[in-house]
């Protein structure tokens, strides 16, 4: 059993000082009042629901330290295993892409090994989050019918996400943020782009349309329905055509156009926490601020850094969201999104996922974090 008193806990519709107890692996009770309960005196510190992420390439950074150098396996897991939970992130879906348009990437290589790696890490008990397959399918890749044939049966995977990153669409719309992308990361001179793009542009007319007729067909065959989303949408065609095939989220649309069809059509909406720490995206497309002040932000990811999920939360604020709508798109609108029922709130019969967070200088810092009444961090 667990108590704590004298907290600031905020729920799902409102925030309150308050106390919190649990037993075993759930929160038993939640009430209001400074004294209402024995226990730990958290001093005013906040008890937020473990946070929950939907979408991050992290394992990535981890498992490619620097372009073309591979690291082991395991030790990449446990580190971004550590890195997520620091962060308060007690579920994850890590998003592993299948298939590749960058001729450079040893996305392919490292495929098979990461999620095998991911379930003999889980299986030895050594994980400290829950987590989940997010598998992003890179629909320009040749072979990713018989890729993603071999996983779509997995009882882990949680959301299928459809992606085009070929040049002059998409994200991509303006060539010179993507020559300046990959001139920086990969070392790419101008000679080298003008010669992908060709490459590139061929792949999407060959492949693109009957992989992404195929995979769509395979998700919606599998016995349990997985939840699809599209990726970078930037016009109202693009968010048409995902609604037309069942898409149900739209992941990062790059354009407010994007984002104001998306919600129209009911589709959940996410965007990057790193746009909104940064103050806009790095491609150059539409900010989260700019979203979230139109009301058109469901859901925060932490993409590629994992601790902006929560200070991102936290600036939703400055947005005019009030402080538990902000924290509900770090935790319960992203448990709503994938079928995660029993978790992303603090409330009695939920799962016991919370975390003590102290602000310092406007910034939420993480002092503990506890998955299913177990403390993790």
């Amino acid at each position: 059993m667990i108590q704590i008193r004298n907290a600031h806990i905020v729920t799902a519709n409102e925030s309150f000082i308050g106390s919190m107890q649990t037993e075993q692996d759930q929160i038993s009770d939640v009430c209001s009042g400074a004294q209402s309960l024995v226990g730990e005196d958290w001093q005013g510190d906040y008890c937020l629901p473990g946070l929950i992420e939907l979408h991050t390439d992290n394992l990535e950074k981890h498992l490619m330290p620097r372009p073309k150098v591979r690291w082991p396996t395991m030790p990449a897991i446990i580190a971004h295993d550590a890195q997520v939970a620091a962060a308060g992130i007690t579920t994850v879906l890590d998003a592993i892409a299948v298939g590749d348009i960058d001729s450079d990437s040893m996305r392919n290589d490292t495929l098979i090994a990461c999620i095998d790696g991911l379930r003999t890490a889980a299986d030895a008990g050594v994980l400290r989050a829950d987590h989940f397959l997010h598998l992003r399918l890179e629909l320009a890749e040749k072979n990713l019918q018989e890729m993603f044939a071999n996983l779509v049966g997995d009882e882990r995977l949680k959301l299928v996400s459809l992606m085009d990153h070929t040049p002059g669409q998409r994200q991509w719309t303006d060539l010179s943020h993507y020559r300046t992308y990959v001139m920086g990361k990969r070392g790419w001179s101008h000679e080298k782009v003008d010669a992908m793009l060709d490459v590139l542009q061929e792949r999407q007319q060959t492949y693109v349309a009957s992989n992404r007729r195929s995979v769509i067909q395979s998700c919606k065959n599998r016995a349990q329905p997985v939840p699809l989303a599209t990726h970078d949408d930037t016009t109202l065609a693009h968010v048409h055509e995902g609604v037309e095939e069942g898409v149900t989220i739209s992941e990062f649309p790059t354009t407010l156009e994007a984002a104001q069809a998306a919600r129209q059509h009911k589709l959940g909406i996410i965007m990057g926490a790193p746009n909104m720490v940064r103050g806009g995206s790095h491609s150059g497309n539409v900010s989260a601020a700019e979203l979230a002040r139109a009301d058109l932000l469901d859901v925060l990811s932490s993409d590629y850094v994992p601790a902006s999920l929560l200070h991102a939360a936290f600036m939703l604020q400055e947005q005019g969201f009030a402080l538990a709508k902000a924290i509900a798109t770090v935790s319960l609108n992203a448990a709503n999104m994938v079928g995660l029922t029993d978790r992303g709130q603090i409330k009695a019969q939920h799962r016991a996922d919370f975390l003590r967070v102290r602000v310092v200088q406007g910034i939420p810092i993480v002092l503990g974090v506890w998955k299913a009444g177990a403390r993790i961090v």
